[in-house]
């Protein structure tokens, strides 16, 4: 786990489990800190219908936010394999060590 501290304390964090590209895409960063870049700052304000630019190498993806919830840290089932192209972003909940946040969007054409 500590290597994916070191991961998220400078960069969008990739969950291994997870496909880079086809399937449900899951990303982790930080929302907040002076240390380190937060790049999930704003992630609470996404709602249902938002669009999401998922940019790996030359490639870009459009999708749209159909879930924003509060999961348990131990929930790992938003990032289960998935037959259609997904991003899954997750990240902590100010002063809930014990949640997270997770938002999901499905690829739009």
């Amino acid at each position: 786990m500590e290597q994916v501290g070191e991961v998220i304390a400078n960069y969008v964090g990739h969950f291994e489990k997870t496909n880079i590209w086809n399937g449900n895409v899951g990303l982790a960063a930080h929302n907040r800190g002076l240390i380190v870049e937060s790049y999930f700052k704003d992630i609470h304000k996404l709602k249902k219908g938002d669009e999401i630019i998922y940019t790996y190498g030359k490639d870009k993806r459009k999708y749209k936010v159909t879930v924003n919830i509060i999961i348990k840290e131990t929930d790992w089932s938003y990032l289960n394999v998935t037959k259609d192209n997904r991003i899954t972003l997750i990240t902590c909940v100010k002063n809930k060590p014990e949640y997270r946040q997770c938002i999901q969007a499905i690829e739009t054409k």
